[in-house]
């Protein structure tokens, strides 16, 4: 249990510090965020804003969990690993597309297709991977499995697994970009889960079937339970240390470094931890961000008329009225319900199969 207080201190302190440096570099360079004439008027004050600010918590996160393994003499895990290469590799995507709005002085940087590509190579990389490594117990990082609290009893085929991992990956990632509009609420709303996934990880890790003691129905097959805990700890550490100085008025924003960096460990974590439709739960926020602008795009085209007044839905409040701060904290309160609810779930699964 050292490793998680390790890496989500270190993590916090790297971001706290290390936050006010990256705005001064970026800020000297003139690295500042482009802002759409066609969004709220509010934010037209925020243009210049230095942007790619997920670069920050992307390498706190990576410096705390090595430092960690350091400092405990303990060995890192596939499982550890792979979420997070998921993490720095969808962190690049997003790198190059805020670079490209820098640098050109536009809403949008990389082209659609080359933004998918990219995430699909990482995606596509990180799922092949998760199905190999197996452990003594023939467990490897991801299962062929579906999984909601637990792996099903039926598998899906590597092929589809490969489909399905990069689906969500997808997904996440995205939803996590759509909710990164205002100033703190996908930072804040990000802490959540990935302490919802330290809980996990850690409970998996003291139910685990490996344990002669605690194997059972109720036990949990999975390859690094703790590992994931120690890597969610780093991440929620991180952006705790980031938040400081991202919430509103934000000296900082995190870009879609960030926001797909963010995305891509929260599939990961779920992936690893088995609990693949449980995220969409405890990531009940970003489900209903991205179904906002389903629902907009989709009623647009079929019908001629908007269901919001803009979209993502945080934009659509904005508009009737609401400040900024008001949104994100009820926006907050809307995520930390999920969690809640996420969590009561993972464990009253649990308590029913004891």
């Amino acid at each position: 249990m050292r490793q998680i207080l390790f890496s989500g201190a270190i993590g916090l302190f790297l971001t706290l510090i290390g936050t006010p440096l990256l705005i001064k570099l970026l800020a000297r360079k003139g690295y500042g965020q482009y802002i759409r004439d066609d969004g709220p008027r509010d934010h037209h004050s925020k243009r210049g804003t230095p942007t790619m600010g997920g670069i920050a918590f992307i390498l706190a996160t990576l410096i705390a969990y090595a430092l960690t393994k350091v400092i405990t003499s303990e060995q890192p895990s596939i499982s550890g690993l792979l979420v997070l290469f998921l993490m720095a590799g969808m962190g690049l995507v997003g790198f190059l597309d805020d670079y490209i709005k820098i640098v050109r002085r536009r809403s949008l940087g990389l082209r659609a297709g080359a933004k998918m590509l990219g995430q699909f190579i990482v995606g596509v990389t990180f799922a092949i991977l998760s199905l190999n490594f197996a452990d003594a117990r023939g467990l490897t990082p991801a299962s062929t499995h579906l999984s909601f609290t637990q792996d099903f009893s039926w598998t899906i085929g590597p092929v589809l697994f490969v489909l399905w991992a990069l689906f969500m990956i997808l997904a996440m990632s995205n939803g996590v970009n759509l909710t990164d509009g205002l100033d703190g609420l996908a930072t804040g709303a990000s802490v959540m889960v990935f302490g919802a996934y330290v809980f996990i990880g850690v409970w998996q890790y003291g139910q685990t079937c490996a344990d002669p003691v605690t194997a059972g129905a109720s036990c949990y097959e999975v390859r690094d339970p703790l590992d994931a805990a120690v890597v969610a700890a780093a991440l929620m550490g991180a952006l705790f240390g980031f938040l400081w100085w991202n919430t509103s008025p934000a000296k900082i924003f995190m870009g879609d470094t960030g926001s797909l960096a963010l995305g891509g460990a929260l599939a990961g974590l779920a992936i690893v931890s088995r609990t693949e439709l449980l995220i969409a739960v405890l990531g009940g926020l970003f489900v209903l961000i991205t179904m906002s602008v389903v629902i907009q795009v989709g009623s647009f085209r079929l019908t001629g008329r908007r269901v919001f007044k803009m979209a993502p839905l945080q934009h659509h409040f904005e508009l009737k009225g609401w400040s900024e701060v008001l949104v994100v904290v009820r926006f907050w309160i809307i995520q930390g319900m999920c969690v809640i609810v996420g969590i009561g779930i993972f464990y009253g699964t649990w308590v029913a199969d004891w």
